[in-house]
This record gives C-alpha cells, structure tokens and sequence, in this order.
C-alpha cells in the first residue's frame, strides 16, 4: 500500500493531445507507487513518465492560461487534489479514494464536434 506525506511537493506534467491538454498530476511521495484497492489498481510506479515533468509546491499557480484547453486530468494523491481543486479543475464530486489515496480523473466534453 502507498504511503503519502500531507502536503508533499506534486508532479504536474502536460500532454498535448489532438483535442487539447492531458494533464497528469501526482504528489511527490506516491511517483514510484501502486495504490490497490478492491477493484481500483493504480499503477503510477511503471507510468511515472507520464506524471513525472515538473515539481512543484502546494502554493503554485496553474501552469495553463486556461481551464478549458484542459481535455482531461488524472490527479493522485492528496496535495496534488488539492491543488486542482484550488485550481478550478475538479471539484468534490470528482474525487475517489482508492487504499486511503485520493485521486480524481476529470473530462471535458464538447459536444459541438
């Protein structure tokens, strides 16, 4: 089981995707876990890429200009919720928890395609 510090520093990596920015998000503390859970197996340890690019700490600004170029967002852990939330990205209802880590996965979907 992961164990996660409060208030650990976040990982944040953006992806660009055909129909906008895939962003991924884990706190420090969980990059080389995985979190299990009856049905919920979150395996950040061998997809650390796609959540390792920048670090950054639980005061930070959103590294966007933009909630809405957002296509999608995958968030674990507890600092790196919170920040999203701060951000605008997800809110409460967004939020699962999986072995006592929270974790969101957040889409946008536009329907004018």
């Amino acid at each position: 089981m992961a164990v996660e510090e409060e208030n650990s520093n976040v990982y944040i990596k953006l992806h660009d995707a055909e129909n906008g920015i895939i962003l991924a998000m884990c706190d420090e503390a969980l990059i080389n876990s995985v979190i299990e859970d009856e049905d919920i197996y979150i395996n950040i340890k061998d997809y650390a890429d796609f959540y390792k690019g920048s670090k950054i700490g639980k005061d930070a600004d959103m590294p966007i200009k933009s909630r809405e170029s957002i296509a999608s967002a995958n968030i674990v852990g507890n600092s790196a919720i919170q920040l999203a939330k701060k951000w605008g990205i997800i809110c409460e209802g967004n939020i699962n928890v999986a072995a006592g880590i929270r974790y969101a996965q957040a889409y946008r979907i536009d329907l004018n395609m």
